[in-house]
Order: C-alpha cells, then structure tokens, then sequence
C-alpha cells in the first residue's frame, strides 16, 4: 500500500485560506509521478465525498462545490500534492483525505486511509 502523510488542516475563519499537503515520504520520484492522487473530506454524520483529484498527467478534476475556490497541484521534486482552499466556507468543515486510487478512478478510492487532517471553518 502506498504510504502517505496528509498535513496543513486548521481552524480558519470564513473567507480564509488553507493549503494541505499530502506527502509520500518513502516512494520514490519516478513512482510518485505515476500516482493519481486525490483528495477527499468526511464531515459529521455525512459520507466521503471527493473533493478534487490530479492525475499523472496533472489533469485535474474538482466537486462542483469547491470549483474555483481549490486548487490542486503536485510538486515531483518534494513528492507532494497540494489542495489549496480559498474563500473557506463553514460547509468545508470535514476531515480532508489523500488517496491513491488504485486504477485511477477517482470514484473507485484504495482501501488505505490516512489519519486526514482536520479543516474548520468557523468565525
């Protein structure tokens, strides 16, 4: 299974800005670059949803609801990808998740699940 660390959640207040991180400390370069990654977020009493995800080719997709607010990215050299939030709502309140898709449907996640990092939003 592919081992990953998923960092950068926080309290932030409405409108603000979050940038998390999900990093693969132990693969190596030219595997990390064949990953689809993806994130998703869990909030209280509702199901995972997903929330973005990029494929090797850096082809990105997004949930309507986060659509030109976040930002998804990855940086080869530091075997990371990157979900930057803006203009924060309270509805993106969850706890955010990495994950590599085994075939690369975003919709089909691995059954390995990270700690996730946990993003509020609140005044």
């Amino acid at each position: 299974q592919v081992q990953l660390v998923e960092s950068g959640g926080g309290l932030v207040q409405p409108g603000g800005s979050l940038r998390l991180s999900c990093a693969f400390p132990r693969a190596i370069t030219s595997t990390f670059t064949t990953y689809t990654v993806a994130w998703y977020r869990q909030a209280p009493g509702k199901q995972r949803e997903l929330v973005a995800g990029i494929t090797p080719d850096r082809i990105s997709t997004y949930a309507d609801s986060v659509k030109g607010r976040f930002t998804i990215s990855r940086d080869s050299s530091r075997k990371r990808v990157l979900l930057q939030m803006s203009s924060l709502k309270p509805e993106d309140t969850a706890l955010y998740y990495c994950n590599v898709p085994p075939s690369g449907d975003f919709q089909r996640p691995s059954n390995y699940w990270g700690q996730g990092t946990q993003v509020t939003v609140s005044s």
